[in-house]
């Protein structure tokens, strides 16, 4: 691991990955990885414009790249069902990349009424995941190399969920929520992996952070004083994209990776740097917290998640 680069990116010939927020960004990266590596890529975007102009580019860099573009906005739970309901006809799939997300964007409630960040980077994903548990499940029958890679932060360091107050109707901050959203990521991907393992099921469950990356996430959710910050540091101290989706794309496809592990950047502060596992913030595995967000996140999505309860 200590020497992994981009072309350490195994064979993936015959494999389906699907990679939410494709058309930029890490998502961008991913796919463009994995598709020269052999691999078809659904990816999707809330955007159809820029969902299409993605999957043009990307089939610019990679001429023979096998991908394709289906609409999917993770903030509105009937756009979930919706890509769900028509992804799930087709063949299995075998890799699903939770990599969408929004980023310190002034208070928003979303057509369902939920604060923008903690819809899209968690329950949007929640949602998907449970959606498609059983179509990944037939890849996984078959003895394929299934996995959901969940891409949180390291600012989940400084999470925590706001009971009681998960609309920010009575305070909110942009940044206290994103970091709720990226802690809850944390805790969903580690109970996911608990439960798959209590019930013998061979898929894994994983989760990555790309450390400090510049992608439009600082940008595109930011607005005055705090966007123009971004926008120099970007430029400054921020590792480019495609270096920062080595940490989600070793999760997804190396041949080591366990359920359970977080994988992020080895260097100073896990800003940047060669993909290595690194621990999650130590309250983000307290079972009873994992119970709490689980039990609400099926309340809130209307999504029971079809897994048997870890006994």
């Amino acid at each position: 691991m200590e020497r992994w680069i981009i072309d350490d990116v195994p064979d993936q010939a015959g494999r389906t990955f699907v990679i939410t927020g494709a058309n930029s960004g890490l998502g961008f990266e991913t796919a463009r990885a994995v598709a020269r590596r052999g691999a078809h890529v659904v990816m999707t975007a809330r955007s159809r414009l820029k969902g299409e102009t993605a999957v043009e580019r990307l089939r610019s860099l990679v001429p023979r790249a096998s991908a394709e573009y289906r609409l999917l906005d993770l903030a509105d739970l009937d756009s979930v069902h919706a890509f769900a309901e028509a992804l799930t006809a087709g063949p299995p799939g075998d890799v699903l990349v939770n990599n969408a997300g929004v980023m310190w964007p002034p208070r928003t409630l979303t057509r369902q009424g939920f604060e923008l960040q903690f819809a899209t980077n968690h329950l949007g994903h929640f949602a998907l995941t449970a959606l498609l548990y059983d179509w990944l499940g037939i890849s996984a029958q078959q003895g394929r190399d299934v996995r959901v890679v969940t891409v949180t932060s390291v600012l989940h360091r400084g999470g925590r969920l706001q009971r009681g107050d998960l609309t920010g109707d009575r305070s909110y901050s942009p940044t206290a929520f994103y970091a709720q959203s990226k802690f809850a990521n944390v805790v969903f991907g580690l109970e996911l992996d608990r439960r798959l393992r209590a019930i013998g099921s061979p898929i894994r469950s994983v989760l990555a952070h790309p450390g400090y990356a510049a992608t439009n996430l600082q940008t595109s959710g930011p607005t005055g004083l705090r966007k123009r910050v971004y926008q120099v540091l970007n430029v400054v101290l921020a590792q480019p994209a495609d270096r920062g989706a080595w940490s989600q794309l070793y999760a997804a496809t190396d041949p080591d990776v366990e359920g359970g592990q977080l994988i992020g950047p080895d260097g100073p502060g896990e800003m940047r740097g060669r993909p290595t596992v690194v621990q999650p913030v130590h309250r983000a595995r307290d079972p009873e917290t994992a119970q709490e967000l689980w039990s609400l996140s099926e309340k809130l999505t209307g999504v029971p998640f079809p897994l048997d309860r870890p006994k």
